[in-house]
């Protein structure tokens, strides 16, 4: 798409942003709200909405190269995926589940479930491409260095004399097998020499009998052929069946496009900063000596009409408050100032009066205000989405840009912007360069009236009574004289450190809800598929690591719990999460760090070591496999990793990660029932339960699975392998598939198509997920906090509509009663 295209495109958002950003203003100013439905009706409203923009936003960042555009579409994105972050958290505290559905506003705004789910901005990635590759290219040279080279994966390049035998080789062997074709039709024709003489002696008419003959049986078999065809593309047009080869000239096409302007992106900013450094250095040699004598003459001849009019010399006001700009820019709303004072006023006794009223009302429990009321928390990024919808609306909404077809940097934006930067530096020194003279004036005029000049002492500051310290006291630092390359280098040969395999998120491919928000209408007990599992690891684990800011203003999620049946996913996640941010991955296993750092000091360098490198080497995901063992009441006797050396160390990692770090740590189990509950949801801030995949996500595994391999027909009987598979993970179908896939069995698919038997076979080998699991996993899930408040919620609506309706009995007795006094 072109230029004119994305900005059409941003235009358009910009316009559903601001509309939707004065709904969410209305909502945030309005009254608590008692109807838990209205209140899921009103977030989730704004929850969708928000990620559409943010999705489109995401796009025109992408593939906008205008350098200026994409300073305020960077921060605009971050404050709308920061809001969607936010309304994720009010969706959880109004329908205490951790999974949503409002398929009733997909079908308002005509909105399928793909668009609702929340992009990863690519930027993540991009931005820190080279990082991430040297890091990752350490760690392989590491690995490769100790002798792990059967663990990495390393691509090999093939030299141009490697290149030339390989293909010598071939040719060799191709030319031998087209001398075998000749030798083999010379033979052929021989025999068809001495055939044709027997075949004289057959009758003209049994010839044309048998003419006819095969010319019935091949017509019949072309319209056949034709009809099935016909069949085929027809299905193939109305999306019942996908293409048999997926046209990559397309997707080339426009991989080739999005790598240009990328580079046009990276070409224009470079152009954009030499433009900032040029304008800078001119302005501040041309008119900064200029802007310095007006503030100054402007400033004293404030000083004498204040001194005219009231004898006094004032003060100018603090950095912090302005300077110098504060009293020139309060002149011209001092009128408005003290025409709202009195309204001011008034609304303050208003207030005072209802404190006083309400003071005197009784106070409501506190789990009696959490059940009846939803008031929408503030937000930290509507204010953010404010200010930079109106420098939208002031620099780009009405900007004509017919002359700048290329989108190069603007030069008069930056100029206004560098002009204002080199103002307020100059104001700084002119101020406090006033404010020393209006101290020696001051002292003068002292000394003239007998007065003891009060100016110059400096105010004390207040110090703290209660003996206790703001800051938080900070950790010691074990390795002080330690680089941080040393440190990573250690941890990577202790086997800490991992290397992930790269692996998007996007490749997990399973299927959303299509029935969930039915059942919870009729008030039935749902699980969550495996797209809506997708949607939580989006929105807990990796957007907000990707962003410091993100990080710093959404609600901190610490740590999170991955719970599942073996071959559910869990690791695929886990590396997909890495790769989404680009991160690095310590491995704290139980398994894992037995034997290394042994003892009590061992185990506190141990810690000391993944805190201090997790935040240098940020983000960070801290893995631990098997999360449930540390809090087992009794390990059996067979385990020799010692599973409970981080009982306790392990809730204090989790406590030290505050908002500014962009770490977090994330626990696999397929046994979570076995820990010590109340220690376990200690240390865990989220639970994310992966259930076996449903109809719709088993299909979809099985299409993507499959359909990769070219020779595979389409119409493969998909259907019937998933409902047989039903009860099976994906892992078990992925192991089945490899196991039938060889080298030998892709090359025979042309001449043996693929029959579902095979696939019967591999899968009758594996473990399914049998009922007894199943339940124990359903019956620890129930019992998890989240699940516990919303069960909790449901008995007291319960209990609430008792009491209504036996007070309506009653009212209805006393009522029958009197008719018959």
């Amino acid at each position: 798409m072109s230029n004119a295209t994305y900005n059409e495109l941003w235009k358009e958002t910009q316009n559903t942003l601001d509309e939707l950003i004065r709904v969410d203003s209305s909502v945030q100013g309005s009254k608590p709200q008692k109807d838990r439905k209205k209140a899921h009706q009103i977030v989730s409203e704004l929850y969708v909405k928000y990620i559409i923009v943010c999705n489109k936003l995401e796009e025109c960042y992408d593939q906008i190269i205008q350098p200026q555009k994409r300073i305020l579409l960077k921060k605009l994105l971050n404050s709308v995926i920061g809001r969607v972050l936010e309304l994720k958290h009010e969706l959880v505290n109004v329908d205490l589940s951790e999974h949503s559905y409002y398929d009733d506003i997909l079908i308002k705004y005509g909105i399928t479930p793909e668009d609702v789910e929340i992009r990863i901005p690519r930027y993540f990635n991009r931005e820190r491409r080279k990082e991430i590759n040297d890091r990752r290219e350490f760690i392989e040279n590491t690995l490769k260095n100790l002798g792990f080279l059967d663990e990495v994966i390393v691509s090999k390049t093939m030299s141009e004399l490697e290149a030339v035998k390989l293909i010598q080789a071939h040719e060799r062997a191709r030319q031998g097998r087209v001398r075998f074709q000749f030798m083999k039709e010379i033979r052929q024709m021989k025999e068809k020499s001495t055939a044709k003489q027997e075949t004289e002696e057959i009758e003209k008419e049994d010839i044309e009998a048998a003419a006819i003959k095969i010319q019935k049986v091949w017509r019949g078999y072309r319209t056949r052929c034709w009809i099935r065809k016909r069949r085929l593309d027809e299905m193939l047009l109305i999306g019942m069946l996908p293409p048999n080869q997926i046209k990559m000239e397309n997707i080339r096409q426009t991989e080739k496009i999005m790598h240009y302007r990328h580079e046009k992106q990276a070409k224009f900013q470079e152009i954009y900063e030499k433009l900032i450094n040029e304008t800078t250095e001119r302005i501040r040699k041309e008119r900064s000596a200029v802007m310095e004598e007006n503030m100054r003459s402007e400033i004293r001849n404030w000083i004498n009409d204040y001194f005219q009019q009231t004898g006094k010399i004032p003060d100018l006001p603090s950095v912090e408050s302005g300077g110098s700009r504060f009293i020139f820019s309060r002149q011209g709303t001092e009128s408005t100032i003290s025409k709202s004072t009195g309204v001011s006023s008034k609304e303050s006794r208003k207030s005072k009066k209802s404190k006083t009223k309400k003071s005197s009302e009784p106070e409501k429990s506190e789990d009696e205000t959490e059940q009846s009321y939803f008031k929408s928390m503030p937000s930290n990024f509507l204010p953010e989405l404010i200010n930079l919808q109106e420098e939208y609306q002031k620099i780009w909404k009405n900007k004509d840009e017919s002359m700048n077809p290329m989108q190069e940097p603007y030069k008069d934006i930056i100029e206004i912007d560098k002009t204002r930067e080199i103002e307020d530096e100059v104001r700084i020194g002119v101020d406090q360069t006033l404010r020393d003279d209006i101290e020696a004036l001051q002292a003068a005029l002292d000394r003239d009236k007998g007065i003891k000049s009060k100016r110059g002492k400096k105010t004390q500051k207040r110090i703290r009574r209660s003996g206790k310290k703001n800051k938080k006291k900070k950790e010691k630092d074990l390795t002080p004289d330690r680089t941080t390359e040393s440190l990573f280098e250690e941890l990577l040969t202790q086997g800490i450190i991992k290397l992930y395999r790269e692996t998007p998120l996007a490749d997990f491919k399973v299927e959303r809800s299509y029935a969930n928000y039915e059942l919870l209408q009729n008030d039935k007990n749902i699980l969550p598929t495996l797209g809506d599992i997708r949607q939580l690891i989006r929105e807990y684990c990796i957007l907000p690591l990707g962003n410091s800011i993100l990080r710093e203003l959404t609600p901190l999620v610490r740590s999170v719990l991955i719970a599942g049946p073996r071959g559910s996913g869990k690791k695929m996640l886990i590396n997909a999460i890495c790769t989404e941010l680009g991160a690095t991955l310590f491995d704290i296993t139980p398994a894992n760090i037995v034997g290394k750092y042994p003892g009590k000091t061992g185990l506190i360098m141990l810690m000391h070591l993944i805190s201090k490198v997790s935040r240098l080497l940020q983000p960070s995901i801290i893995f631990m496999d098997g999360a449930e063992k540390p809090f087992v009441k009794k390990p059996p006797k067979t385990d020799k990793t010692d599973p409970k050396r981080l009982k306790k160390d392990l809730p204090k990692l989790i406590k030290g990660i505050t908002n500014e770090d962009k770490v977090i740590l994330i626990g696999t189990t397929n046994s979570p029932w076995d820990a010590d509950q109340k220690l376990l949801y200690q240390t865990y801030d989220k639970i994310i339960y992966v259930p076996r995949p449903d109809y719709g996500s088993m299909s979809l595994v099985w299409r993507n699975l499959l359909y990769k391999y070219p020779g595979i027909s389409r119409q493969f009987d998909i259907s019937a392998m998933t409902k047989i598979c039903d009860g099976f993970t994906i892992g078990a179908i992925l192991a089945a598939i490899n196991e039938v896939m060889t080298t030998k069995r892709m090359v025979q698919l042309r001449t043996q198509p693929l029959i579902p038997a095979e696939l019967i076979n591999a899968i009758s080998t594996k473990n399914p997920i049998y009922r007894e699991e199943e339940d124990a996993f359903l019956s620890w899930f129930s019992k998890t906090p989240t699940c516990r408040r919303k069960q909790r919620a449901l008995e007291l609506e319960q209990q609430r509509i008792e009491e209504a309706n036996e007070a309506i009995k009653k009212k209805g007795k006393m009522n029958e009663n009197q008719t018959n006094e």
